[in-house]
């Protein structure tokens, strides 16, 4: 087993989103400044006080799965497996590796939460005999991975990263690290989350994380001094990732390299970031590095930006406590979560697919909606409207409750 460091490119990527089931839907969706904000439609909210998510629309998982497979899978793993069969599709690595050399790295922050509310009513309501006999197998967070694994014969190691909104980033993050040194060849990677349920929706509301506005023109306000809290998303997104002399080797077309990756904790308290953002700045900290980072370098970040008080105030002193003030005033930042909504554990992998596009396509997708600037949040976000931009590096920034801070870096090869 090779324990060099090996380089790691991006050779497929899926999406399941609430602007759009593809990657070329989501993307044109994004850089035109289209939401997918709107009432939520899988449950009466007459009793709630948030009322609107990010759902994904026009969603059928027949067109991905077999309908037993359908029947016996939470909509997370549903998402999931969607968004890898289009990574997997595009980027054909399948079949030039032996199965073992070919691993499965796929977060959720909650997994199937969907599944436990519908059978524990049916406990309550009917009965244990009632419970289904899948129920264990719908709810468990590591069921995305695998039955990713499953469908495409994945040996090598499969496993769910599980950091709350930082799910996505660290699983990406964690399969880097196992190509680079030797573990894997091949990794199908990201995140997939389906929470939009009665009782995940009730639970963000009584902590007083979710924005209560009902106007969906004003609700998802990240950097701005209206913001009330996130909107709640979901969807999956997913990447292919392959050792980067078999993907030069075999023509692949190679969207970027993962040039670097930071995991840290704040070692702090369960939801509230450290404030003054040191666990924060350390992962971004590491994810330079590694990428090789010099100052002076053109830089996009796409921030983990939720329109919470204090995510977005804090995010602001991590990236001038790495870069100090005159550099991070001169990187461009945006949160497309003004527009995809917060999709917990798949956020960080739809923002790694959008870093990689704006690194393709030299756009940086804007923040939506940020018409009044918070004082503490005074760099440059990208209000409103995408902006032409040729960049070196790219970062992805995800931060989790429980103190997960994880950030990824992207290059062009």
């Amino acid at each position: 087993m090779e324990t060099t460091n090996r380089r790691v490119v991006v050779t497929g990527l899926g999406v399941v989103s609430p602007v759009g089931n593809t990657v070329d839907a989501c993307w044109k969706n994004l850089i035109a400044g289209v939401h997918g904000i709107g009432p939520i439609t899988q449950f009466d909210t007459t009793d709630y006080k948030a009322k609107l998510a990010a759902e994904v629309k026009d969603f059928n998982p027949r067109d991905y799965m077999e309908k037993g497979d359908v029947l016996r899978s939470d909509r997370f793993s549903q998402f999931g497996v969607a968004a890898a069969i289009q990574a997997v599709e595009e980027s054909g690595v399948i079949g030039t590796l032996p199965p073992e050399r070919v691993s499965v790295y796929f977060g959720t922050g909650i997994g199937g939460i969907t599944t436990f509310s519908e059978e524990h009513k049916k406990l309550l309501d009917r009965g244990p005999k009632r419970v289904s006999p899948y129920f264990i197998p719908m709810l468990i967070a590591n069921m995305a991975a695998g039955m990713i694994a499953i469908r495409f014969n994945c040996q090598g190691a499969a496993m769910p990263a599980v950091t709350a909104c930082a799910s996505g980033t660290n699983a990406i993050g964690e399969a880097v690290r196992a190509i680079r040194h030797g573990y894997t060849d091949a990794a199908i990677t990201g995140g997939a989350e389906a929470a939009v349920s009665p009782c995940g929706v009730a639970g963000f509301i009584n902590m007083q994380a979710l924005s209560v506005s009902e106007d969906p023109e004003a609700a998802s306000l990240p950097f701005d001094k209206r913001r009330g809290g996130f909107v709640l998303g979901e969807g999956a997104a997913a990447l292919v990732l392959e050792e980067y002399e078999h993907a030069v080797k075999r023509g692949a077309k190679i969207y970027g390299e993962v040039c670097g990756y930071g995991s840290t904790c704040d070692a702090y308290h369960i939801t509230s970031p450290q404030p003054d953002a040191i666990g924060g700045a350390r992962a971004m900290e590491q994810a330079l590095t590694e990428a090789g980072y010099q100052k002076g370098e053109k830089i996009y970040i796409n921030a983990h930006g939720t329109g919470t008080y204090l995510n977005d105030k804090t995010e602001t002193v991590a990236i001038k406590r790495v870069l100090g003030e005159e550099e991070a005033r001169k990187v461009l930042v945006s949160s497309t979560k003004s527009m995809t909504g917060h999709m917990l554990g798949a956020a960080g992998a739809i923002e790694a697919v959008i870093c990689l596009k704006a690194l393709e396509d030299r756009i940086i997708p804007p923040t939506l909606h940020l018409e009044e600037p918070d004082p503490e949040c005074d760099l440059n976000y990208v209000p409103n409207q995408a902006v032409k931009a040729q960049v070196d590096l790219v970062l992805s920034n995800s931060l989790g409750f429980g103190g997960h801070n994880a950030c990824l870096a992207f290059r062009k090869v």
